[in-house]
Formats: structure tokens, C-alpha cells, sequence
């Protein structure tokens, strides 16, 4: 990912816009597989791991998963922060977890997306993201 200090005018960057280079020690595939590991571990289904390097995207890796309930939506979501933090990560931005229908968890290089079945058919992300390559995470 890049990112810079200040803009051209020499202002610093707005920190709602401007995403920070990963802050975490742990290389973004091993992020990716362990968000995976603890995701398949609270019974999260129909794993996608997607490699944008090669893209113009907002991140390096997506994960994307199903829940098939709003509960557990909330707990894949919690287990894959945890497990992640335990390595030292700790999300930059972190979207719906109230509504429980499509967890973001965004740590940069890396961005987990937990969703309810029925939501995840609607949105279908796999097909925006059509052009990334697929990652192998070594689970399920």
C-alpha cells in the first residue's frame, strides 16, 4: 500500500482519507491466513481469500466469509480481531459491527470482511473484485 506524510501543498494528509502504511510487524499474507484460521474457527463458511496487489484497491488482501446468523456474524468478527491482535494487529477502522450484517475489519494491508449469508449474496463483492487473484489460505 502506499501512502504519504503530507500532501503536495505540504499539508498533513486528512486521517479519515488517508490510510496509514501497516503498523503491524506481521506480513500481510500471515494476517490473512490467521484471519482466516480463526474465522473457520468460529464456523465461518465459503472462505475467499483475494490478492489485490496487482490492482489499484484499498488494500493488499481481502478476506471475505459468511456467517449464517447475525450472532454469528459478531462472534467470527470478534475472534478474527482477537486472534489478530494477539499477533500484534490491531484494526485501523472497523464497520457494522451494530448491524451485524457485514462486518469490515480493516487493518490496511489487509481488510476482513464478515457477512450474513443473505447479505453477501446481495453485495456479491467476489465479482467487484472480479479481476484480483485468488489466495490459497490453507484452511477448511
Amino acid at each position: 500500500m502506499r501512502s504519504s506524510a503530507t500532501t503536495e501543498a505540504g499539508e498533513s494528509p486528512d486521517p479519515m482519507t488517508t490510510r496509514p502504511r501497516a503498523a503491524s510487524p506481521i506480513p500481510a499474507p500471515e494476517l490473512l491466513r490467521a484471519a482466516a484460521e480463526a474465522a473457520v474457527g468460529k464456523k465461518a463458511t465459503d472462505l475467499v481469500g483475494l490478492d489485490l496487489c496487482d490492482l489499484d484497491g484499498v488494500a493488499d488482501y481481502f478476506l471475505i466469509c459468511s456467517a449464517g446468523s447475525e450472532p454469528q456474524v459478531k462472534a467470527v468478527a470478534e475472534a478474527v480481531e482477537e486472534r489478530l491482535r494477539l499477533l500484534g494487529a490491531r484494526p485501523w477502522h472497523v464497520e457494522g459491527r451494530e448491524g451485524r450484517r457485514w462486518v469490515l475489519l480493516d487493518y490496511v494491508d489487509v481488510v476482513v470482511h464478515v457477512f450474513h449469508e443473505k447479505t453477501r449474496q446481495y453485495y456479491l463483492l467476489e465479482r467487484v473484485w472480479g479481476d484480483a487473484r485468488s489466495v490459497d489460505l490453507g484452511v477448511e
